[in-house]
């Protein structure tokens, strides 16, 4: 991964040390609470209903084991001993003193990481496919990409003050769309021509909170060394012509839709033509030493199902059923792609203990190079594991509470923090998790309803993505009430749709029961080989609506 040359060890230091003088100067009573505002976002610190909330950066969801190890540290001493796992790769501390805030950035810096921009109007942490550099179905690595990005886009004068925040995915994966492209204000995917050629398809404007968009295709082939001046040109259109009296309409997806793809896609040409072939070019050279930034491991030559493997699976079932659900096939031979899954029962999705992250780091040194990533659904990866020490990764696992064999279940739930905690929210999102969690317990029935993702979002910000979940739940006010509605057929996929609500809201006693009428009708009607999104989009709406609303069901 990308280690911090002696310019940007300085620079962040330097982050440091001004943000500790401007919260000194808050405290003194010197900054008013609306001008430390915007000095507290952009170093990642929130408000929020029981105490502020500190974002930390983790770009493309990568992280080393001594920064695991940091994290475990902040957790133990400035937290409440625990972590939370986000949906853009992010790690969130929930109960940070304001005036710690200056030390813990200190010892963040100290591990290369830092909190700049994970909050504020902005661009902020560029997201990637957690698989990404050692899936085989992808094209190319994307992660150096993802940096020439962080670096062209921390500090950036220009943006430091857009209509509203700006976020930006990459991938480059053939097979799934593990990042979500579509449902960012800018999505690229890595492609190849007919010539074999690689470079990028950009889709600009999409967007979930009150508003959910997918992105639109505005330019099919992009040579990488056009990449930072065609973003460029993007935020400047957007920066000029993006609505800033009212926030709810401040995003890119509202001036893509207002002004039609077709005519931003002009803008961004015009402005484009400007300030290509210029400063902004990435050399071949460029490209190449970023790329030696994230070479492959020192990989062993290894078999691919090696006869302890074969040994074990047939020994025992659970770790086999574990091996299906929670390992993904790697690029090479012998190596296992790992998923640590954080969604047990009565635990709040994506949360992570303090000794669990001391835990991680050295499994991660063990078994994986010394590298973790945070993934998109609150999960963790442990990319490099070798096949013959799958058995005794898995049990050291079950001791963690990190081996439930559930990833891309229907437990396997994507939810924000709701109502518990956050000051935003208008119900509260983790019960809710925890009832459909123990309404599905049955792991034989889990497993033939297959793969499916089920998100729950406390508010229409919807930071755990609702809308796009197979099955989205969101909380909602009635008259000081909490109610929830129910969402079907979203896909974060290459098929990029946004779910239609059912009909009316629900209590929250009720969730998990009409989960459970809505998967019924699923299994009722599927034909062999269909998952519930594809049964949903044969079947449509009606069957499920009608089931879910029948009187004396």
């Amino acid at each position: 991964m990308y280690a911090y040359k002696e310019y940007d060890q300085q620079l962040l230091d330097e982050r440091v040390e001004q943000y500790r003088d401007q919260t000194q100067r808050f405290f003194k009573g010197e900054l008013s609470e609306e001008e430390f505002l915007i000095l507290r976002l952009q170093n990642g610190l929130y408000v929020q209903r029981h105490a502020p909330l500190l974002r930390v950066a983790v770009p493309y969801g990568m992280l080393n084991s001594n920064q695991v190890r940091k994290m475990a540290h902040i957790a133990r001493t400035y937290d409440k001993g625990y972590a939370h796992i986000s949906t853009r790769q992010n790690v969130q501390f929930n109960w940070p003193e304001m005036a710690n805030v200056p030390d813990i950035l200190a010892e963040l810096a100290s591990v290369q990481m830092h909190a700049v921009q994970t909050s504020g109007n902005c661009i902020r942490n560029t997201t990637t496919d957690q698989y990404a550099g050692v899936t085989a179905n992808e094209v190319t690595d994307p992660r150096p990409y993802c940096e020439i990005i962080r670096q062209w886009s921390t500090f950036h004068p220009e943006f430091a003050y857009l209509p509203r925040k700006f976020k930006i995915a990459v991938t480059a994966a053939t097979d799934e769309d593990r990042a979500a492209i579509r449902f960012n204000d800018v999505g690229l995917r890595l492609v190849k021509n007919d010539k074999d050629e690689i470079g990028f398809e950009v889709f600009v404007g999409g967007g979930l909170g009150r508003t959910p968009l997918a992105g639109s295709l505005i330019q099919e082939f992009l040579e990488p060394k056009h990449l930072l001046s065609y973003l460029e040109a993007v935020l400047r259109v957007y920066n000029l012509y993006g609505r800033r009296d009212n926030k709810y309409k401040a995003r890119i997806k509202i001036l893509v839709k207002a002004l039609t793809p077709e005519v931003f896609r002009d803008k961004v040409a015009v402005e484009w033509e400007r300030i290509k072939d210029g400063a902004l070019d990435l050399p071949d050279a460029e490209i190449e030493a970023m790329q030696s930034c994230f070479p492959d491991p020192d990989y062993e030559i290894l078999e691919n199902n090696p006869a302890s493997l074969v040994e074990a699976k047939s020994n025992s079932s659970a770790f086999s059923i574990w091996l299906r659900q929670n390992t993904a096939a790697h690029k090479k031979a012998g190596y296992q792609i790992v998923t640590l899954s954080l969604k047990p029962t009565s635990v709040a999705p994506g949360d992570v203990t303090d000794d669990q992250l001391d835990a991680i780091a050295d499994l991660a040194d063990r078994y994986s190079f010394g590298e973790v990533r945070n993934t998109h659904a609150q999960n963790i990866v442990l990319a490099d594991v070798k096949q013959t020490e799958l058995l005794a990764l898995w049990e050291e696992l079950k001791s963690l509470n990190f081996a439930n064999a559930n990833i891309n279940t229907i437990t396997d739930i994507i939810c924000c923090p709701g109502g518990d905690f956050c000051a935003l929210a208008n119900a509260k999102s983790l019960p809710v998790a925890e009832q459909i969690q123990r309404e599905f317990d049955d792991l034989d029935f889990v497993y033939d309803i297959g793969d499916i993702s089920l998100n729950i979002s406390g508010c229409m910000n919807a930071c755990s993505h609702h809308h796009i979940g197979n099955i989205g739940v969101l909380g909602v006010d009635k008259k000081g009430l909490e109610f929830y509605q129910i969402s079907l057929g979203g896909d974060a996929g290459f098929g990029a749709s946004v779910g239609k609500i059912i009909g009316p809201s629900f209590k929250e006693a009720e969730v998990a029961s009409v989960i459970s009428k809505i998967i019924n009708i699923y299994i009722e009607n599927r034909i062999e080989g269909e998952t519930f999104l594809m049964t949903y989009q044969r079947i449509g709406m009606s069957p499920f609506k009608e089931k879910v609303y029948a009187k004396n069901n």
